[in-house]
């Protein structure tokens, strides 16, 4: 029994140890094999996408900034409107009237 546990055990670790060097074989041949015109005009497209992605991402930093300012300007105006004395500029109408539609 233990004789036939350690041969299962030795013939997983011989097929484990031919796995690893037919993959390193795929690879090495993967690697040096030389590359097509698609796999050429795919980086193109992929760097191409990548400058396009890095002017969007210049654009949407610029209006975030824009935005801040606007809310910046927003918040100032609100605070000098609540910080101004003084009657309002238009008299309370009657609560108790409505117009007909």
């Amino acid at each position: 029994m233990a004789e036939h546990i350690f041969e299962m055990i030795l013939t997983f670790a011989a097929a484990m140890a031919v796995l690893g060097c037919v993959t390193a074989v795929i690879l090495s041949i993967i690697k040096r094999r030389p590359q097509k015109p698609a796999d050429l005009e795919l980086r193109r497209m992929f760097v191409d996408i990548s400058d396009r992605l890095s002017h969007l991402d210049g654009s949407i930093e610029a209006i975030a900034v824009e935005v801040e300012r606007v809310s910046e300007a927003q918040r100032f105006t609100a605070k000098v409107l609540a910080e101004r004395h003084g009657p309002p500029a238009l008299p309370d109408k009657n609560r108790g009237t409505t117009t007909p539609h």
